[in-house]
């Protein structure tokens, strides 16, 4: 059995993981560039949603919860639900996404954003993402850019493709939770000797993350879709 060393570190004990903080100079880097950026460019930027970004970041890869996704898959799925859900909207309205052109049809986003989370997950790569750095950053930056773009596009869409695009991604969500709960067995090797400590069997650990995916996950897309929808309404009415 490979010693798997994630880009996190080593699995930590349940004794040990509020002492597991990653300072690695690389994230101190582009922490300090990013609010260097934030300063120097607060005009174009909007500097509520950026220091949040950095917040969201800091949570993801500086504190206890980067280390705890070396040991339960449960954990890993939730940091990259925050990446696409979360990190990637904030980004979205830091940048001012969604008054820029990007090309692509909005329908293409839709499939390259559901592509992009369920292919990161097909244990082959999950496997390499969490054997090498430049592997696991990729995951990252591919899973993050992707939803960033199809945000921008879901906030520049007329109410019904806006709609559509979100209970689509619902349902492609829901249906990679679907599979990771009902597998027969535990498809991610690296967790397989990790999740013990902390009470779990592998195929539990990886239950339990195919229902955060099923429900709280997929449940982001149609809160999103809902107010839209809420939205397109109340300007109908007031017009």
């Amino acid at each position: 059995m490979p010693a798997w060393i994630p880009y996190c570190g080593s699995a930590p004990d349940p004794a040990d993981t509020w002492a597991r903080w990653n300072f690695g100079p690389e994230l101190v880097l582009v922490i300090f560039a990013a609010l260097v950026g934030i300063h120097l460019y607060r005009k174009q930027l909007r500097v509520g949603p950026a220091l949040i970004a950095i917040g969201v970041f800091v949570f993801l890869f500086v504190s206890p919860f980067c280390a705890l996704g070396s040991a339960l898959f449960t954990v890993r799925i939730v940091h990259d639900v925050i990446l696409a859900a979360l990190l990637a909207p904030f980004l979205v309205a830091t940048l001012r996404l969604e008054s820029r052109r990007i090309a692509g049809s909005f329908g293409l986003w839709t499939a390259i954003h559901a592509f992009t989370f369920w292919i990161w997950h097909a244990p082959p790569l999950y496997t390499a993402a969490l054997s090498s750095d430049w592997v696991f950053w990729a995951m990252q930056i591919a899973i993050t850019g992707t939803a960033a773009i199809w945000w921008a596009k879901v906030l520049n869409a007329p109410a019904p493709s806006a709609v559509t695009a979100l209970l689509a991604t619902m349902v492609a969500m829901g249906a990679l939770g679907a599979l990771l709960t009902f597998s027969h067995g535990a498809l991610y090797a690296p967790h397989w000797l990790t999740t013990q400590a902390w009470g779990l069997s592998p195929i539990e650990d990886q239950q339990i993350a195919g229902i955060v995916m099923w429900a709280p996950a997929s449940l982001v897309y149609l809160l999103a879709a809902l107010t839209i929808l809420y939205r397109s309404f109340d300007s109908r009415v007031a017009a």
